[in-house]
């Protein structure tokens, strides 16, 4: 048994490398960097309108309407944003900052902004294309536009097994696992009974189907994103002194061409742009296809409308919430004296600077983001198994059975394997869903044109 797992290892570990080496990097940067030219910069153009009719329309009651069809347009970004905002913000950060240096976050704002039109394109698509299951509620997503779009059915089968199995793993298991050790090593409880309260607090949430799910995370997530940000700017204001160093710093070593660790010339400069464009695809997931699942559920007619929702999320996810993560780390100062990394480093960062309660912010925030990822990728995961079996609703219940066994498992166990198999299918999701957004641009662009052209008028 033991030799079967080290062969799937291997064979893994090395489809791994490939999927996310430079050839995936370049593919979902050159893809932003594409719809980025074909629609003139619209994440700069339309930078205001974006942000003033998302954040800014919140408080119309526009954004809360919902039928019977799907769910409001603002649970509809909450659930994305919940699947989108885990601890890849915090954790991520961390190990970006370790091995690319601080170099890497501006590699980071320049694979966000990016992404900000990637995301816009494929949510456009998914509710161009999206249909109705047996329920009448409103499904789509990458499989449902490179069926209907391209008129690749094999392709979409593709994106929806990799997207059944990593919902497992990645959206699942390792967000329970996180949860577990956060509360163990900060505040002493056993993984065992975080196991079993996660696990049943997962299950009433995600028996009850998307109507639920976006109802839970129209409140968590935004409560969470509130409360990570407080304590991140209680911080910054305490170290507020050494923040102009520290963005002189981030831009220096952004192009730093000296031998880095007794490598060549340049190598740093790699370095810090490999791991930047890495860290910001993981944690705003731009072009990877799992947010126009969630957003293709929405009561929204104008897919326009929802898309500039997409630009919004990479702006937060990455911008804000990762940008607040790496500044604390660095002004503290903390990755300097240390050998820390992950979590702890993050931990050790906060605790610098709130002594005490630093660690249980870091903690609860944990519990939070991993808790609403949990939740945002189990909806991903019946979807795409919904689409495998022809919209067969007891399939949606075994895999929903599947999921919460999942929750517990990571929790309690050590699931390595399941990890990493979950961390390549998460790459491998990636490959179809590109293929069908640059294959059906001119779509987006066309949508794009004829929606502002009205507004003009």
């Amino acid at each position: 048994m033991s030799s079967l797992i080290e062969t799937i290892t291997h064979i893994n570990d090395a489809v791994n490398g490939v999927v996310w080496g430079p050839i995936m990097l370049t593919m979902l940067i050159g893809t932003g960097l594409l719809l980025s030219i074909r629609m003139k910069f619209p994440q700069f153009t339309k930078f205001g309108y974006v942000m003033k009719n998302t954040i800014g329309s919140l408080f119309n009651g526009k954004q809360h309407h919902k039928d019977s069809s799907g769910v409001s347009p603002f649970q509809a970004v909450s659930t994305a944003m919940a699947g989108t905002i885990g601890t890849g913000s915090i954790t991520g950060i961390a190990t970006a900052l370790v091995a690319g240096g601080p170099g890497a976050i501006f590699w980071m704002w320049i694979s966000a902004l990016l992404g900000m039109v990637t995301k816009y394109s494929e949510i456009i698509l998914a509710l161009k294309f999206r249909e109705k299951n047996d329920k009448g509620e409103w499904t789509g997503g990458p499989m449902y536009y490179i069926k209907n779009g391209l008129g690749l059915k094999w392709l979409a089968v593709l994106f929806a097994f990799f997207a059944a199995v990593t919902c497992l793993g990645t959206g699942n298991a390792t967000q329970s696992n996180s949860v577990a050790v956060a509360l163990d090593s900060v505040l002493g409880v056993p993984p065992l009974v975080t196991g079993i309260i996660l696990t049943i607090l997962v299950a009433l949430v995600i028996i009850g189907g998307i109507r639920r799910i976006a109802a839970v995370n129209e409140k968590l997530v935004p409560f969470m994103a509130v409360f990570y940000v407080i304590c991140a700017i209680i911080a910054l204001i305490i170290n507020a002194d050494k923040i102009p160093a520290t963005f002189a710093l981030i831009f220096h070593e952004a192009f730093n061409f000296q031998a880095a660790a007794g490598g060549a010339a340049g190598y740093g400069i790699i370095l810090a742009m490999r791991y930047g464009f890495a860290r910001g695809v993981f944690s705003n997931e731009a072009g990877l296809g799992s947010a126009p699942i969630a957003h293709a559920a929405s009561s929204t007619k104008e897919p326009v409308e929802q898309g500039i929702w997409g630009m919004f999320e990479v702006f937060f996810t990455t911008i804000i919430i990762c940008t607040l993560t790496a500044l604390v780390i660095l002004t503290s100062g903390v990755i300097d004296s240390t050998s820390l990394k992950g979590s702890a480093l993050c931990i050790a960062a906060y605790n610098s600077v709130l002594p005490g309660v630093g660690a249980v912010c870091i903690t609860l925030a944990t519990v939070f983001f991993a808790t609403s990822t949990t939740l945002g990728w189990a909806y991903y995961g019946e979807k795409a198994v919904e689409f495998l079996f022809h919209k067969s609703q007891k399939a949606v219940f075994v895999y929903r059975l599947i999921y919460i066994a999942f929750v517990f498992l990571g929790a309690v166990g050590n699931l390595d394997i399941i990890w990493n198999i979950s961390d390549t299918m998460n790459g491998l999701m990636a490959i179809p869903n590109l293929i069908g957004i640059i294959g059906l641009s001119g779509i987006v662009v066309a949508a794009t044109k004829e929606y502002f052209a009205k507004e003009k008028k």
